[in-house]
């Protein structure tokens, strides 16, 4: 009879087991934002104590820089990576509390008109890039992942679109590079153009939210212009966030049409899929908050776990990146998207400026 064989058995890691292991990359990500924080106002401080008048760097930028340091020189190791990709976690947890600082009557205002700019940003963003991308004769796919990625909600669009249309991975991994590196730009860009042009928060806050595209970026590009900006910026977002599904269902159905992409069965369960939970998350403490269930306090002890949550999102943006790797994706997706970004911003600039005379914004 023959020996058998003793194959290495694989032992699943227990929950307590996998919290453990989340736990180092959660605390470098506290500790890149709790030092964005210290650096803030240390030079506050300084400033005050020597009566210099030093330029206010919101924590928000000192926490993505230093992450940005950290990414590209010695680089995040292996032992922190997975805490450190909770950062888009701790990002909808912060939106989900935001809404206690939200009234029901505010997200309806200001939603009714972000919801308008969204569906015209959508659709024109929508156009413009696949126009723009054949025009510059790359992959249909490549193409499609790249218009959902500009005009939706970044690296959460594309991999939902991905698997919907069975495009390939390095696609994805094409548009997601492109995608990050123009997230990156804006947060550094988008600040000098809003100051330069004088915009009032609201106005700013709301283009932020419509032309940049990844979620923790467009949230950051608002808290770097002021506090009321960054819950203008989340909101109206958190519009576009919502409109993943009909879009993504969209395009599945299309590209199943040509044979290149399995049918969807059930539309609505397909929809509830891709529908981002946090939204209703958002819109349940806002009700709550609206109808008086929170005491003060207690509004104050969630706006401050709303913060650090944010503070943790923001260090995760600069330790997750790797300009080195995003230039190694190749020009061709990068050039689309920067041309596509640079018109989608200034439509989207356009249009706040149209809303804000019109609604007063």
């Amino acid at each position: 009879m023959a020996d058998s064989i003793a194959l290495p058995q694989l032992r699943e890691v227990s929950a307590p087991g996998r919290v453990l292991a989340l736990l180092p990359g959660v605390f470098l990500l506290a500790a890149v934002g709790y030092a964005g924080k210290f650096i803030e106002q240390s030079i506050g401080r300084y400033g005050k104590t020597h009566h210099l008048v030093l330029p206010n760097i919101e924590y928000v930028l000192w926490a993505i820089l230093i992450g940005l340091l950290i990414s590209n020189t010695v680089g995040v190791p292996a032992l922190f990576r997975a805490g450190v990709a909770t950062y888009e976690f701790w990002l909808k947890v912060g939106i989900v509390l935001l809404g206690a600082r939200f009234l029901v009557g505010d997200v309806l205002h200001l939603g009714g008109i972000s919801l308008g700019l969204v569906f015209v940003e959508i659709t024109l963003s929508l156009i413009f890039m696949t126009l723009l991308g054949r025009a510059f004769k790359l992959k249909p796919k490549l193409i499609t992942l790249l218009a959902v990625g500009s005009s939706i909600c970044g690296v959460s669009a594309i991999i939902a679109t991905q698997g919907a249309i069975d495009a390939d991975e390095e696609d994805s991994s094409y548009a997601i590079a492109a995608i990050l590196a123009l997230g990156a730009i804006s947060l550094f860009v988008f600040p000098l153009i809003g100051h330069s042009l004088h915009l009032g928060d609201r106005g700013y806050g709301l283009w932020a939210g419509l032309a940049v595209d990844n979620t923790a970026e467009a949230s950051a590009a608002g808290a770097l212009y002021s506090d009321a900006a960054g819950k203008v910026a989340v909101l109206a977002k958190t519009c576009r966030n919502a409109m993943i599904g009909f879009v993504v269902l969209g395009y599945a159905i299309y590209w199943a049409s040509k044979g290149q992409a399995a049918k969807v069965q059930n539309k609505a369960a397909f929809l509830w899929s891709k529908f981002p939970k946090f939204v209703l998350g958002f819109l349940v403490v806002s009700v709550l908050a609206s109808v008086g269930i929170f005491s003060k306090p207690q509004l104050t002890a969630i706006g401050n776990l709303s913060r650090w949550a944010f503070l943790l999102t923001f260090a995760g943006v600069g330790l997750r990146t790797n300009l080195r790797e995003m230039l190694k994706q190749g020009a061709r997706p990068f050039l689309v998207g920067a041309i596509g970004e640079v018109a989608i911003a200034g439509l989207t600039l356009g249009l706040v400026f149209a809303a804000t005379q019109v609604f007063k914004l």
